[in-house]
């Protein structure tokens, strides 16, 4: 069987173009390897060369991009705000925060204004705007504790495994903070700085718990605080606490999943009377519009709704568990 002369190139310049593009998107991936840091603290040690005096200027880099003093501890203006600004792991400074809340508040304020033109709730509007950007901190720095907690153990399996081969602590934490991304690799990369400048192991430890602002990270800081006096194996007992987290974990995980109901029939009973009155006023608005003046309906209303708000609060204690 002979095979055309044309067809035989074409299919050749089909191999030739499919292995070009192989070995272009090959390339492309290893050089986006070998670009790729795991953590934002890895990433501004690259650009400053990756040299003792880079890795000063990082540390100091980090701190006051999360407001953060020479101390390593908060401002004292506003000390609990400062705290959700370190928490959340933001790089919006120590004044960034009162920025966003004072933008926030015109904003919401002249918007309000705008659409009711009334002056009460320009300034209640001015006052919800203030507490937008705290939510939205608290939001944020909740999500990172969360993701910083399920690090944990994975983070000291690393250490106790270079441990264990002959490392000393600090190149054991220095390979967390390379190889781990963030939040748990830049804290464990700013621990790691202190230490090479000087800080003891038990203090560089518990500022790195109260950057996060977990209990499992303040239990870490207290275990290693106690073996720098007692003594001890410390890869014994960072291996105990990596087990004893995930057992907290799975814990933690076991009651979501029982107290599911619960969360499920608090959504409910809050989002079917909003829903069926939004409906009933637009399948037929006179039912409520006939009534709308009346002082008593005005009163049950708000009745209802604080009603709504007490079911919520009981129904949040009798699913709430801390462990």
């Amino acid at each position: 069987m002979n095979i055309p002369t044309n067809i035989v190139i074409y299919i050749l310049i089909f191999a030739c173009a499919f292995l070009l593009m192989q070995l272009v998107i090959g390339a492309g991936r290893q050089g986006a390897r070998q670009i790729k840091r795991a953590n934002i603290r890895m990433k501004i040690l690259a650009k400053g060369g990756g040299n003792g005096e880079a890795s000063g200027a990082t540390l100091k880099a980090l701190r006051q991009s999360r407001g953060i003093d020479d101390d390593n501890q908060v401002g004292k203006l506003l000390r609990w705000l400062n705290l959700l600004v370190i928490h959340s792991g933001l790089r919006i400074g120590a004044y960034g925060l009162y920025i966003a809340m004072s933008v926030c508040a015109f904003v919401v304020g002249t918007l309000v204004f705008f659409f009711t033109g009334n002056y009460l709730y320009f300034v209640l509007g001015f006052v919800a705007g203030f507490g937008l950007p705290v939510l939205a901190v608290m939001f944020i720095g909740k999500r990172r504790r969360k993701k910083a907690v399920m690090q944990l153990p994975d983070a000291l399996d690393v250490i106790v495994r270079s441990l264990r081969a002959g490392h000393p602590v600090p190149v054991a934490i220095d390979l967390v903070a390379r190889e781990m991304p963030d939040p748990i690799g830049s804290e464990f990369g700013l621990a790691g700085d202190e230490i090479t400048y000087g800080t003891e192991l038990g203090t560089s430890v518990q500022r790195l718990s109260d950057r996060v602002g977990h209990g499992d990270f303040d239990m870490l800081a207290a275990t290693v605080r106690l073996q720098a006096r007692t003594g001890g194996n410390l890869a014994e007992l960072l291996a105990n606490i990596a087990q004893m987290v995930r057992e907290r974990q799975k814990m933690r995980l076991r009651i979501k999943a029982a107290s599911s109901e619960g969360r499920m029939s608090a959504l409910i009973l809050n989002v079917v009377p909003i829903l069926l009155f939004l409906a009933v006023n637009m399948l037929s608005p006179e039912f409520y519009g006939d009534v709308s003046d009346v002082p008593m309906v005005k009163q049950g209303l708000i009745a209802a709704a604080i009603w709504m708000v007490i079911g919520n609060v009981v129904i949040r204690k009798m699913i709430n568990f801390k462990i």
